[in-house]
């Protein structure tokens, strides 16, 4: 009876050990992309941004809209919100009269690489497409179900050039959840914001939230361009699914959002499965152009916006948005990896 004991014992420790198994881990490199999977430790994240000496813009790490386009068109066309995408003009009212202006953007972009220790065949991207995992990478983020009908407006400065050409938003894929989010700034932000406001008498005042609708689909390999994909990830093997979740229409700070995973087989062994991982997120320059007026009062230098989103400022904190933008997309890429890393579905 007591070996019968220590048996179940046994069993049910090393079912809590695998898991229980080690979180994911960053290692920085110049390309993700370029790394050899063969070299990736089983646990690792290779991470690769635009935040380096190689941005357009020194004191920003950003990149502009146009000059990512024309650089890199293979991810403007998979990682912008949709592949014709442009930067929209907007309606402003200049001394009393509504103009067209173009609403420039810079865009920061992440990619990753990691290996999953189970075939492609295990992977079920549509257990994916859900509400709950979307919690589970983000708490500090709240979602709701969002219907069709409530989505938009896209004739206001935050919806203006994010109406998808292609197909309505939340149509037209088999697997897919349409989404209404908040985000409550935390730490010192929401102080900070509230003495900006104190100061912009008579103007638009700053949310102490980013609220955003998206899009979360998942890819089979028969909707996908596999040659262009590839090329993408920079990987010759075939891509079995992608995970794929579009911000198209946000309050605040940022014109749009995509998350991008591609899973492909691994090169030399079929029980493992390669992802290669994309976040991009394209922010309004008259966000960073409001640096002048922050710079100038002793109180808000910390809180010049391109420092904040850049995680480079006193009120930087916690590990979402508020971080900074490399802190939340190493934290949100790193906790997609252990779900679905330890996920037995």
């Amino acid at each position: 009876m007591r070996l019968r004991h220590a048996i179940v014992l046994l069993a049910l420790f090393g079912s809590a050990a695998a898991s229980a198994a080690p979180d994911f881990t960053i290692q920085d490199v110049s390309d993700a992309r370029k790394t050899d999977v063969g070299q990736i430790k089983a646990g690792t994240i290779v991470f690769s941004d635009h935040t380096g000496a190689n941005g357009v813009n020194s004191e920003t790490a950003l990149l502009h809209f146009d000059e990512w386009a024309d650089k890199h068109p293979i991810e403007k066309k998979f990682l912008a919100l949709y592949p014709s995408y442009v930067q929209p003009t907007d309606p402003k009212i200049v001394n009393g009269t509504t103009s067209q202006v173009l609403e420039k953007l810079y865009v920061y972009v992440a990619q990753a690489r990691f290996v999953l220790d189970k075939p492609p065949g295990a992977i079920d991207l549509a257990h994916y497409v859900s509400l709950p995992f979307l919690q589970k990478i983000d708490p500090s983020i709240t979602h709701q179900a969002l219907a069709p009908a409530n989505i938009g407006p896209f004739n206001d400065e935050a919806g203006t050039g994010n109406q998808n050409p292609d197909r309505p938003w939340c149509t037209g894929r088999t697997t897919l959840v349409c989404i209404q989010s908040s985000y409550k700034l935390e730490g010192k932000i929401p102080m900070g914001i509230m003495l900006v406001n104190k100061l912009r008498e008579g103007s638009k005042k700053v949310a102490d939230h980013i609220d955003f609708q998206s899009e979360l689909s998942a890819l089979g390999p028969a909707d996908i361009d596999q040659a262009a994909v590839q090329e993408l990830t920079m990987l010759n093997t075939p891509v079995t699914g992608v995970l794929e979740q579009d911000l198209f229409y946000i309050n605040q700070i940022l014109k749009f959002g995509k998350f991008f995973g591609v899973f492909q087989a691994a090169p030399d062994d079929p029980n493992k499965t390669v992802v290669t991982a994309f976040m991009a997120l394209a922010i309004k320059a008259s966000v960073l152009d409001e640096k002048r007026g922050y710079e100038t009062m002793p109180v808000l230098r910390n809180l010049v916006p391109a420092q904040v989103l850049m995680g480079q400022s006193s009120f930087n904190s916690g590990n979402s948005i508020s971080a900074g933008l490399p802190v939340y997309a190493r934290n949100e890429i790193k906790t997609i990896a252990s779900i679905l890393q330890r996920d037995t579905k």
